[in-house]
């Protein structure tokens, strides 16, 4: 067990759940030609609305009607949804860390993500359970890599930031929380991840 980590805070996707919108154009395809790929395109060229929907500055609701239109609306809201969020597979190797460390860490998910990922897509899964809790960016009204949201950890574990360890995919991310005195890892790969773990004394 480290000395001095007390708190693992993990990121979702690419680390818990790899994600593949490739799987959601494919869907819309069969739809209609293209569908798909003409949707990709929009959503990658307004990346600023996926961004204020993460931060919680868009309801769920204005969400899917702007994705509704750039669809033509060739789907109903509760089928774009679907579509949407069912773009998650779930990292076993990861997964099966996290009952080892929820011996001796308090453990925390840290996520920029949405209502709607949320409820169709990952919040189903067992492994949620061994948080103590998570810090969702559309909840606290940040994401990453803004202070808000590392400061929203923290509130909840009262830990000094040097006591946490953040574990994600994104560098920009990780930086982040070094930024405030926490340790950080990014997330290359879940024998990488092991090595790592293990070199800091915390497998």
């Amino acid at each position: 067990m480290s000395e001095n980590i007390s708190v693992i805070v993990f990121d979702l996707g690419n680390v818990l759940i790899p994600f593949d919108y490739t799987i959601m154009v494919n869907k819309l395809d069969r739809i209609e030609a293209d569908l798909g790929v003409k949707f990709i395109d929009f959503y990658k060229s307004n990346y600023n609305l996926h961004r204020e929907f993460e931060r919680g500055d868009l309801s769920n609701d204005a969400f899917i009607e702007i994705m509704l239109n750039a669809l033509e609306n060739k789907v109903d809201g509760i089928t774009f949804c679907r579509y949407y969020s069912e773009i998650f597979t779930i990292n076993e190797e990861v997964v099966a860390l996290l009952p080892k460390l929820k011996k001796n860490y308090q453990l925390v998910l840290l996520s920029n993500t949405n209502g709607i990922h949320k409820k169709y897509g990952w919040e189903h899964y067992e492994f949620i359970k061994y948080f103590d809790k998570l810090i969702l960016s559309h909840e606290v009204n940040a994401v990453k890599p803004e202070s808000k949201i590392y400061e929203a950890v923290e509130n909840f574990t009262q830990k000094r930031p040097l006591e946490h360890l953040f574990i994600d995919d994104i560098k920009e991310y990780t930086e982040g929380a070094i930024a405030r005195g926490w340790s950080g890892i990014q997330f290359l790969g879940s024998n990488d991840l092991i090595t790592k773990l293990t070199e800091l004394k915390i497998l």
